[in-house]
């Protein structure tokens, strides 16, 4: 089932999820199963609980799509993660453009450190401890934030913030224009 994506402005999106208990979660595969199917509808590669109203710490990604022969490490890279802990950050920061299905029609540069460590629980309830780094980092940390109540946009340089501000608030106001289900305040 195709959920609506909540979009910026929405509280949900500034709260801090907390850990669920997976082995009693009623429906866990279904919902990663709907998370998976909502991020595919929007053209996303990463998806996190509070996009979808949810206030626990569970995310998905699937980079398969990007797979091809410069990246060939993305076949396969289909995760959900549940309970996520990144417990390092390490490397350069690097300045990549992202984009976020909660804020559409806006992509900034945004400063990431190049590799993580992160502990999680996957979709079986099986516990992981694993290092990224690249794009695959990239993206778990941007899935991640939205655990924590932080959106792409607040790692943006101040003047970027100024220069999206009239975007943002636009969001805020519930005006919105794109082609997937969306939540607005």
């Amino acid at each position: 089932m195709i959920l609506p994506i909540y979009v910026y402005g929405h509280p949900i999106l500034r709260k801090v999820a907390k850990d669920i208990d997976a082995s009693n979660y009623p429906n866990l595969k279904e919902l990663i199963d709907n998370m998976y199917e909502t991020m595919y509808n929007a053209d996303g590669v990463g998806l996190a609980g509070p996009q979808v109203g949810l206030e626990d710490r569970i995310f998905v990604v699937d980079l398969e799509p990007l797979a091809d022969e410069e990246h060939p490490e993305f076949k396969g890279f289909k995760k959900a993660f549940i309970n996520a802990n990144i417990i390092e950050r390490t490397g350069d920061l690097e300045l990549i453009e992202e984009g976020c299905l909660s804020i559409p029609g806006v992509h900034e540069k945004v400063p990431r450190e190049e590799r993580i460590r992160i502990k999680y629980l996957d979709e079986n309830l099986q516990s992981h401890d694993e290092e990224y780094n690249g794009y695959m980092a990239r993206v778990i940390q941007h899935e991640y934030d939205h655990l924590d109540g932080i959106m792409f946009t607040d790692r943006v340089s101040p003047m970027r913030k100024r220069m999206i501000k009239g975007k943002l608030t636009n969001l805020e106001k519930g005006k919105v224009s794109c082609d997937y289900r969306v939540k607005t305040v």
